[in-house]
């Protein structure tokens, strides 16, 4: 099955370079990095590396589905570029989609800190994906194509565009909830403080299970920060 790995990115030059050419150790058959309109050396990095450049309005949902557009690969996958795939990243994708009912999937996740908080934060992360079937962008998200398709790809919303996603796909067909890990950059939780984003990110996710505007909740997001 070949894998196309799709990576939205925004001002990431000093994270781009890193995040392609580790993934060289998993020979995908393509990589896609989709820019939304960088104002720093972002672009000129891909060109320069092994990875497709491509662009579009800015927004994590529409880069998205603009890198699933150029991809030629049966299975897709939705990687932050701060976000580090395991070394057996290859082999569990292979192993879990010999099975024809799954539809897609995600890794499970550990936070690049040292504080014991931020490795609780990961393991939980971890278990609530686990028991709902729902993941966040940063523990990559993969699915078949055929079925990236048929559902029309990531609802354009300014945010939860990937709980959205998500609760779409497990309805489609098994979900994969990989054991090996990803690595996802601490920074957001280090800068405004762990209590603190975990507080704001569980409000977000159930002021918007409760019908509230994604429009509504980037403004609270974005004012929260």
């Amino acid at each position: 099955m070949r894998l196309s790995i799709i990576i939205p990115v925004l001002d990431e030059e000093r994270a781009i370079g890193g995040a392609v050419e580790d993934l060289s150790s998993i020979e995908p058959h393509e990589i896609i990095v989709v820019d939304g309109g960088s104002t720093d050396r972002t672009a000129e990095i891909v060109r320069a590396g092994p990875g497709r450049l491509a662009t579009s309005s800015r927004g994590r949902a529409a880069q998205m589905n603009e890198g699933a557009r150029h991809a030629t690969g049966e299975l897709l996958l939705f990687l932050h570029a701060d976000t580090t795939l395991p070394a057996t990243a290859r082999l569990d994708l292979e192993g879990c989609m010999t099975d024809p009912d799954c539809v897609g999937g995600r890794f499970d996740i550990r936070l690049d800190s040292t504080r014991p908080l931020l490795r609780v934060v990961g393991r939980m992360i971890s278990l609530r994906s686990r028991l709902t079937r729902v993941a966040t962008g940063d523990q990559a998200i993969f699915v078949r194509r055929a079925v990236f398709e048929r559902l029309r790809g990531f609802p354009e919303i300014p945010i939860m565009e990937d709980v959205a996603f998500c609760r779409a796909l497990k309805r489609q067909g098994r979900i994969a909830c990989l054991r090996s890990r990803v690595v996802s950059s601490a920074r957001r939780w280090e800068q405004h403080g762990p209590v603190r984003t975990i507080l704001l990110m569980w409000a977000l996710k159930l002021l918007y299970l409760a019908g509230v505007q994604p429009a509504t909740l980037k403004r609270l997001y974005s004012e929260a920060r």
